[in-house]
């Protein structure tokens, strides 16, 4: 017989989209443990999930990427403030032997998480399936305490959000061409070149699609370039809406009201997909498999070369030819 969990610490260490996709997980708990408190274990650059999923009760945040010494004394602090709360359960996402020995040293007695070496340490090992939608491998993981099926992410938007008045006229094409300048620094490259986006919003504009720019700070280098572009900047149709989304739920609610989104496989292409928009995702060297969810209105735009994906199983970072990324804007174009 299954315990009422009143107090659930669930860890996912990762980006803003990985919280996304972790999204699934939380809604099947609430839905099984309705009075149960839910506390989030993540990394402070993704502590924003709280405006996207309301159902998160409280969230603990550790750097655990911090250089040197710094990174260890940070897990220390954790696991002192996790015995603090008195947690009934423990359920932590992450493939490494070390998750299990993290977990035991909770002190929290129950304990899930992914099969490994060190599984000997949980009182539940999942078996792991990563060639699978992401949220669907997540969610295997609460298997043992919740029979709800997997949904997709759902992004709390506000039905009655009002648009800026510039895109009130008519419907509009939402694009963010941009990735995080963490994934630059790592060479791990997955946005086309300049020329694609530029011939594409040129393309659009031409067709008389009203076309939206979004972007954060990680994106300032590509969208000044782009906007250089005067045959962009000058049409009536063109709108810039760089960093003026005011937060992520900013950008989710705008999202929603487009007539179509068009990203690279980002944070923001996870954000379209958990507000339900028909959504062109561009992929170069990493698989839409586990990235995009088996549905009509989220399309995979990619260029089908040989050796693709090969992102994560077969290297860590881009290979030097990145051919996988010289994408034909005109698919977008026939599909849209």
């Amino acid at each position: 017989m299954r315990k009422d969990y009143k107090n659930i610490l669930l860890i996912n260490w990762g980006g803003i989209g990985d919280e996304i996709l972790f999204m699934p997980v939380i809604d099947s708990l609430k839905k099984e443990y309705k009075n149960a408190k839910i506390t989030l274990a993540l990394e402070p650059r993704s502590a924003c999930i709280t405006q996207l999923c309301p159902l998160i009760d409280e969230v603990i945040k550790t750097d655990i990427k911090a250089p040197g010494i710094k990174k260890y004394f940070n897990m220390l602090k954790f696991l002192f403030n996790v015995r603090q709360k008195k947690f009934d359960i423990v359920i932590s996402s992450g493939k490494s032997p070390l998750v299990a020995i993290l977990l035991f040293l909770t002190g929290i007695a129950e304990r899930i998480g992914f099969k490994s070496k060190t599984s000997f340490l949980l009182t539940e090992s999942v078996e792991l399936n990563e060639n699978q939608y992401a949220s669907k491998m997540y969610h295997s993981l609460i298997s043992p305490v919740c029979d709800i099926e997997c949904s997709l992410p759902e992004i709390a938007v506000d039905n009655d959000y009002a648009l800026p008045s510039p895109l009130e006229a008519k419907g509009f094409v939402a694009i963010h061409p941009g990735v995080s300048k963490m994934s630059i620094r790592k060479n791990i490259l997955k946005c086309p070149d300049l020329t694609f986006w530029e011939e594409l919003i040129l393309s659009l504009l031409e067709k008389g699609e009203k076309v939206v720019l979004f972007g954060t700070g990680d994106d300032e280098d590509l969208i000044s370039k782009i906007c250089k572009n005067e045959n962009i900047t000058n049409n009536e149709n063109f709108i810039n809406y760089f960093k003026k989304t005011k937060s992520l739920l900013d950008m989710a609610n705008m999202f929603a009201k487009a007539k179509c989104v068009i990203c690279a496989d980002s944070a923001p292409m996870h954000v379209a997909v958990g507000t339900n928009v028909k959504t062109f995702a561009i992929f170069g060297p990493t698989n839409e498999e586990k990235l995009l969810p088996k549905n009509e209105k989220f399309i995979a735009i990619k260029n089908n070369v040989p050796c693709r994906p090969c992102l994560w199983h077969k290297r860590a970072f881009n290979c030097v030819h990145s051919d996988c990324l010289k994408i034909d804007y005109k698919e977008i174009i026939s599909k849209i």
